[in-house]
């Protein structure tokens, strides 16, 4: 699904989801072998394969929800 990176004003990143119409913060991010894992404030997981760093905001990406 495609999802977009920006950071809100208190600096933390934010993803969107266009399709769901979901923005929450990342409260976590590790790396696993899916890529990066960010895990959302809804409980949400997303893997970003090949995420350039550093993160260059705001971007639009392609990831995969795992839970």
């Amino acid at each position: 699904m495609k999802v977009m990176l920006r950071q809100n004003a208190a600096g933390q990143l934010v993803v969107y989801v266009a399709k769901k119409d979901l923005e929450e913060e990342v409260v976590s991010q590790t790396i696993a072998a899916e890529g990066k894992i960010f895990t959302l404030a809804n409980g949400w997981e997303l893997a970003i394969p090949d995420l350039a760093e550093p993160l260059r905001l705001p971007q639009t990406i392609e990831a995969k929800r795992l839970a």
